[in-house]
């Protein structure tokens, strides 16, 4: 297995030489795949981004692109050894492919490149075009990678030029006693929210009434005191997951499955479920915008009043919502803390308080790292793109050989609870309104296909990614077919 893994922080591309890992890499794809080498048309975009054209019989076709990323996260050298295989090997023990990648996501790029080379090897002729994108540095954000895909593809093929986008995304697992696949047909939006507190420094033997820290501990626990409401849109993905769930979910409690079909049509029954979401982590975190704290820093010395404190609180921002509702949002939470503590007050550039007589220090709220991301846009649910996605899940998955004579599966609508990260679909918003976020992975508890995304013995059952392979295939045809895309 190649190594090629996205670490923070890197140069250019032209400057940084870790860069240079994805060369190997294209060797590999070159050699392994000759005959999608020797048909498609290649074109790297900004060095290592990999753009491959299928052409259609048929141009008047939008056509179909797949896509995913060459990059994988880094291995923790003090890790190593806690693998049962090395974690760039690519070891194949005749049941499982173990190494960095096996999941996230090589096996979706060679799964749709094993696809391809099959069909091709048919003699297989797509009247739909279809297009691949991979990107290199979607686990950091893919700003070298994706973004240039999609100015690319915007450029050279125009806004709403595809008929669908499939990415790496949810895959199907068992919930409530049924078999569920859930493809993300949204994301929720991003912003990092940086607490900063100025204050005046000193001797600690002669401390104020309130450090930079104390005022800033205050902050935090005015926040933590203070979660986003949960608000239920009756149109959002999610609602429409629970709908499903509660049609076809065999275990699921007799009262929740009452409550979730009534409060289609009762607001009385939708307060209610709003209640049971917002008791439930798991279903507050879907429907809701989020906050979490997740850095803390302040102070150099025991001995010294701290000048300085600050954190950062990261909120993943619900479909319904956008960037600048948090932003106000979080503006009024703090304001009457800013008076309290007698601070200067800006939000997000914006002067809010300045102070009373002589105030004590300053207060600001801006965004951390200037990478906020409005929500993704919402795919239609009850379009063409979807119901041929929805076929296509459940004639791969009642045709694998594993799954024969099992019950059926349903395919209910789903989110990407982040936005930044999680897919580079992010850069291709306007290529099209159907984009999906699905790999057809078993999803589940256990030894399934995602068995150690991110950390140690990362690997993949041959069985369940054969399954992936002949989702990718299943797709190409059933797109290849349709006359409603």
């Amino acid at each position: 297995m190649v190594r090629r893994c996205s670490e923070g922080s890197m140069g250019p591309i032209d400057e940084d030489p870790r860069w240079l890992a994805f060369v190997p890499f294209h060797e590999y794809l070159l050699t392994s795949f000759p005959l999608i080498h020797s048909t498609l048309k290649l074109t790297k975009v900004n060095t290592y981004g990999l753009l491959y054209e299928w052409e259609g019989t048929d141009a008047s076709l939008k056509p179909l692109l797949l896509a995913a990323h060459q990059d994988v996260v880094p291995v923790d050298p003090r890790t190593v050894d806690e693998w049962e295989h090395p974690p760039f090997s690519g070891y194949f023990d005749g049941q499982r492919i173990w190494g960095r990648g096996s999941s996230d996501d090589k096996s979706g790029l060679i799964g749709i490149m094993s696809s391809i080379e099959t069909l091709l090897s048919t003699g297989f002729k797509p009247t739909r075009k279809v297009v691949l994108a991979f990107g290199f540095d979607e686990e950091v954000s893919g700003l070298f990678g994706a973004r240039k895909l999609g100015e690319y593809m915007l450029s050279n093929f125009g806004e709403d030029a595809f008929a669908m986008i499939v990415d790496e995304g949810g895959g199907f697992s068992e919930q409530y006693g049924s078999i569920f696949a859930v493809p993300g047909v949204a994301e929720k939006g991003y912003l990092d929210v940086r607490v900063e507190i100025g204050s005046p420094g000193g001797h600690s033997s002669v401390p104020p009434d309130h450090t930079s820290i104390g005022m800033l501990s205050a902050l935090l626990v005015h926040y933590e005191s203070n979660p986003y409401p949960i608000s239920i849109a009756r149109g959002s993905p999610v609602y429409a997951t629970l709908q499903c769930q509660a049609a076809h979910g065999s275990d699921m409690a007799s009262s929740l499955r009452k409550e979730i079909i009534k409060s289609v049509k009762s607001d009385k029954a939708l307060k209610k479920l709003r209640k049971t979401v917002t008791d439930d982590l798991v279903l507050r975190s879907l429907f809701g915008t989020t906050q979490a704290i997740d850095l803390i820093s302040g102070g150099v010395k025991t001995n010294a009043l701290p000048e300085q404190a600050w954190a950062v609180v990261n909120h993943r921002i619900a479909t319904q919502s956008s960037v600048g509702e948090i932003k106000r949002h979080d503006t009024a939470l703090l304001e009457h803390l800013a008076t309290k503590f007698n601070l200067s007050y800006t939000a997000f550039g914006e002067e809010v308080y300045t102070g009373s007589g002589a105030k004590y220090g300053s207060l600001q709220i801006s965004d951390a790292w200037g990478t906020a991301l409005e929500p993704a846009p919402i795919t239609p649910m009850d379009g063409e793109a979807y119901k041929l996605l929805s076929g296509t899940i459940k004639a791969t998955f009642n045709a694998h050989r594993k799954f024969k004579n099992s019950e059926e599966i349903q395919v209910a609508p789903g989110i990407m609870t982040g936005n930044t990260g999680n897919t580079d679909t992010r850069y291709y918003w306007k290529l099209t309104q159907n984009i999906f976020r699905y790999n057809h992975h078993n999803a589940g508890s256990g030894r399934a296909l995602g068995n150690g995304v991110h950390t140690v013995n990362e690997s993949t059952d041959i069985d369940a990614f054969l399954e992936m392979i002949r989702f990718f295939t299943t797709l190409i045809l059933n797109a290849d077919e349709s006359s409603q895309l």
